[in-house]
């Protein structure tokens, strides 16, 4: 049998068309019901999606970057920078809300949407990616843990699902400079 090669692709969304958002409100969702740990827990309504994906695109420390499979969005993560009043913290920022829909997986692009976001990051003079999971999320923690992510805590009540409290854990991962070379020694951090 003859394998089907899909087009994967990820991109920074400055703006959405009406079917992009469309299709990422449909991929949130199907996330969401299936337990991807969006942050919600039940399904939501396409206004209160759109409502949140429109706010996302209007906040400066923010980035939405959309993974695509054949033209089609099926997911998204946000990099979340701190706000500029934070010298102290601005080599760092934060992956969140990075999700595929159930029905695009197994195909690479969750580890394309964190590579390129890791490589967005790295060009824009972030050294340190920072993120949490439940630890429901088994498929997230062995890519995270895959591509080079280091567990430094759990939170043992992290989050509250359908009456249930469930730990959480806590990544982080030193990016390369442009040059190739970690960063660790310049930061004070052991490798």
């Amino acid at each position: 049998m003859a394998s089907v090669t899909h087009r994967l692709e990820v991109e920074r969304a400055d703006s959405l068309d009406h079917h992009d958002m469309a299709a990422l409100c449909e991929a949130t969702n199907a996330a969401i019901v299936e337990g991807g740990g969006f942050g919600w827990v039940e399904a939501q309504s396409r206004t209160a999606l759109e409502r949140h994906f429109r706010g996302v695109l209007l906040v400066p420390e923010r980035e939405l970057y959309v993974a695509r499979l054949d033209g089609e969005v099926v997911g998204s993560a946000q990099l979340v920078r701190p706000p500029r009043n934070n010298e102290a913290q601005a080599f760092s920022a934060t992956l969140s809300h990075a999700f595929i829909a159930p029905y695009a997986r197994g195909h690479g692009l969750a580890r394309l949407l964190v590579r390129r976001v890791e490589e967005r990051a790295a060009a824009a003079g972030i050294r340190v990616i920072n993120l949490d999971v439940r630890a429901t999320q088994a498929t997230a923690i062995t890519l995270f843990e895959g591509l080079g992510y280091t567990r430094w805590g759990i939170h043992p009540a992290y989050a509250r699902v359908n009456g249930a409290t469930i730990e959480g854990f806590f990544y982080f991962r030193l990016l390369e400079t442009p040059r190739g070379r970690s960063t660790g020694a310049a930061l004070g951090l052991h490798e």
